[in-house]
Parts: C-alpha cells; structure tokens; sequence
C-alpha cells in the first residue's frame, strides 16, 4: 500500500488542535509530536495506575506490567534483549551516567575517541574524563562538508583505544553514518562503541541488534512518545562495566545505570511506540510478520517518504547562493534535518518564518563544536528546518514558499 499520509496524521492529536490550525512543524529534531498512543496510554496509567509498581495488587500488578512491555516490545523491535534496554530521565542524563562507569573501569593511559560531529550530549561528558587520567583523542570533521572520514577514524584507533563515541548522524550536519561498518572497525581494533542515536531513531527506530552497536542511546520525545532517554547496551559490557545503581539491584541488567527511581507512567506509555509502530504496519501492510519485521518495514516506509520530500528541499537550497546548506545535498543519505547559514542570525530567520505559519528553529542546538569546526559563530547561529514522516507534501510547498520570501 502506499504512504497514506492521512492515516499517519491521524494518529497524532496535535493536528486536530485549533490553536495549531495553518502551522507547519519544522523543528522536529528538537521532539516530535506525541502519537494517540502514547497519550493514550499515558492517561490511562495517570488514570488508575499510578501506584508503586509490582505490588501484589491489582492496580500495581498492571502497573509494573505496563512497564514490562514497553521494555519488552520496543527490545523486540530493536532486535535485542529484554533486558538490554534500560530507560532515564534523558539521554544527556543516561550518557553521563555510563560516562562515569567508564570512568571508573577504564585506566589512566587508556584512550578514548569522541568525535567533534555529535551534539554536545555524546562527547562533553566522555571529554571530562580526562580528569582521571583518560586520553582524549577526536575524530574530526570535514570542515567544508561536515563528513566524518572512516580512514580518520583508523588512523587514531590502537591498542590504547577502549571507547569510540560517535553519532549515527549529526543534529545539525544531518549526514547518516554507516553505524554498521564503523561498529566493526571499532570491534576488530578491540574497543567498544557507544552510538547516539537521537537524530537519527525518529526517522525509523533502527535494528539496533543488527547495527553492531555496543551502546545504542535514543530520546523517545523524538521518537513520537514521552519525555525518557531510552539506552541500550549489550550484556557483557554492561555486566563488565561497575553498577552505578542501588547495590541490591547490580544483578538485573537494565537498573545498573538507572541509580534514581524511573519515572512509571512515561515507561509504561513508551509501549505505545510499539502499538504506533504495529498500526502502521497493519494499515499498509496487513501481512503477518515478528516484531522485528514490522519494525524494518516501518522504518524503511518512514524514510522512503521522507527522502522523497527531503530532495526538493535540498534542491532549492543547493541552488540559492545566499545560504550554506551544511551536510550532503543527497537526501538518500542525509535525514530530514536540514540546518544553513545565513547573513541574519539563525534565530531571527526562525522568527520571521513563523510569521508565515513555519515552526522552525534557529541557534547552536548543542552542537557548537560542530558548527565551530565547519567556521560558523555558534552565537550566529544557523536555521534548522526539521521534519519527520507526518510531514505533509504540501507542508514542505509551503516551507519553500515561505523560504522565498524570508531569504
């Protein structure tokens, strides 16, 4: 069946409020609108679950159950153990909390490698460890194109190596990387990886078993659903790694880097990332297939859509030599984050796009050594225009002639 982009907006109640009548969201790299499911599920765990889980009691019992299947399903889709997913207050918060782990099992003269691509969530907190003795070695960008070169990546990688941290693709470059084929270079020098996924998971949650990613970190506020960082981390690192949770809890895999109490009701609403991931497979599909089928077909239908209204954009873009598009101009492999530099500031462009019905964004967006490195002032800042499948044809007319009129 065909992308049926009224099916897809149906699921999302935001596009029935009248106060968001004649807008067009473009600054979804910063979090999605939530689908009916997660709301749904949200309200009915506020409703008559919201009592300490795992209790014998019925209320509690369903509550923990809620709990359970989130973690259960979304592993299923991601093509990894139940266990192996662990869920945080944010992923800032989930990488600083691994970050110390790592700080406390590796040695002084150990390395690590960071790269200066990544929003700032995936390389300050592995930076500081150079505190305690860690060296520190980054893997750089391109500076005019914002590519990150495997061939970079091989010539810092020894036998000091431990830890290599990088993105599946930039907030603000947008360029996807080949998780797959770094993940294995890493392997073989002997080190682990630690992927963050944020900017890329809301265009398809990713197979991550089949990645080859030894930590996997994405926001599920980006992902359609509420506001949690989802971790997943294989389990001979995280039983190798020291618990950073309650010391009665370092037997089960997924509360050794939850050390605060989790918040219930937003983990029990994550299974309807799930139930949104399996409605989409039943209206387009209706065949029969496992969770990590369903999963793969819904990503690839996801981005199938958006490359097809990512190029146009690109296009027009490419083609106005008043702006500096940053990233490829090849929507096949760039996601629908699209961030230029302009003359005006990034945050004023915003500004006067949304007197044309456009939400955009405008600024650093915390990737200011990425922005540094390609020669842009951070302060400046760029324009951010951002989109996920929900998008409509007709939304990205609308941006372009929007475009027009403010550039």
């Amino acid at each position: 069946m065909a992308f049926d982009i009224d099916f897809i907006r149906a699921q999302f109640p935001a596009f029935e409020q009248e106060s968001l009548k004649g807008q067009s969201f473009f600054e979804n790299a910063g979090g999605s609108y939530t689908c009916r499911q997660v709301i749904d599920r949200l309200t009915r765990y506020y409703n008559s679950r919201k009592v300490q889980p795992y209790a014998p009691y019925e209320a509690s019992t369903l509550a923990g159950e809620e709990m359970d299947e989130a973690r259960s399903r979304l592993a299923e889709i991601m093509g990894v153990a139940t266990d192996e997913v662990s869920f945080g207050p944010s992923t800032t918060q989930n990488t600083y909390v691994l970050a110390q782990a790592f700080g406390q099992y590796l040695k002084a003269g150990d390395a690590i490698v960071v790269t200066n691509q990544d929003h700032e969530a995936n390389t300050g907190p592995w930076r500081r460890l150079a505190d305690r003795g860690i060296e520190v070695r980054e893997w750089q960008i391109d500076a005019e194109t914002g590519h990150l070169d495997v061939n970079d990546l091989s010539n810092l990688l020894d036998d000091k190596v431990k830890l290599v941290c990088f993105p599946h693709c930039s907030n603000v470059v947008g360029e996807i990387n080949d998780v797959s084929g770094i993940c294995r270079i890493i392997r073989a020098a002997g080190a682990y990886s630690c992927v963050d996924g944020v900017s890329y998971a809301p265009h398809g949650i990713p197979d991550v078993g089949a990645l080859g990613a030894d930590v996997y970190l994405f926001s599920a506020y980006k992902t359609f659903g509420p506001h949690q960082g989802i971790m997943v981390i294989n389990r001979a690192l995280g039983e190798t790694l020291p618990n950073q949770g309650h010391y009665f809890n370092a037997g089960t895999l997924y509360q050794r880097f939850t050390p605060a109490g989790p918040d219930h009701a937003q983990i029990a609403a994550s299974a309807g990332m799930a139930d949104y991931v399996d409605d989409v497979y039943a209206h387009h599909n209706g065949g029969t297939a496992g969770p990590r089928e369903r999963g793969q077909y819904v990503h690839d239908l996801f981005r199938d859509q958006e490359v097809k209204l990512l190029q146009p954009l690109l296009d027009y873009l490419g083609a106005k030599n008043s702006v500096r598009m940053l990233g490829p101009n090849d929507a096949k492999i760039k996601a629908p984050t699209v961030a230029v530099a302009i003359a005006k500031q990034g945050e004023a462009v915003a500004a006067e796009l949304a007197e044309h019905g456009i939400m955009a964004g405008g600024g650093d967006f915390y990737a200011v050594r990425c922005l540094k490195a390609q020669g842009i002032d951070p302060d400046h800042g760029v324009l951010r225009l951002s989109f996920v499948h929900y998008t409509a044809p007709n939304e990205i007319d609308k941006l372009i002639k929007a475009l027009d009129q403010v550039l």
